[in-house]
């Protein structure tokens, strides 16, 4: 394999553990590790944009999260009570 399909197969097997861990919340991530599910969508449509196939910000979005932002939103998001 190439550098550049390991890092693809990283970054999916990455997607793929944060769409599993909708316990862990973007609130959270950024806490601990500096960045969260839209910083990654938001890499991903930059990168995509770079490449001369833009995308929009909603598609990255749908891309990392697996569903609409605003589905995973409903289902997922818990209040913050800080």
């Amino acid at each position: 394999m190439t550098e550049t399909e390991l890092q693809a197969a990283a970054f999916r097997r990455l997607v793929s553990h944060l769409q599993s861990r909708t316990d862990v919340q973007n609130i959270d991530l950024m806490e601990l590790a500096g960045f969260c599910r839209n910083c990654l969508s938001k890499w991903y449509a930059e990168a995509s944009e770079e490449a001369g196939q833009p995308m929009s910000k909603d598609a990255a979005r749908e891309l990392v999260y697996g569903m609409p932002y605003d589905e995973w939103k409903t289902r997922f998001q818990t209040p913050r009570n800080d």
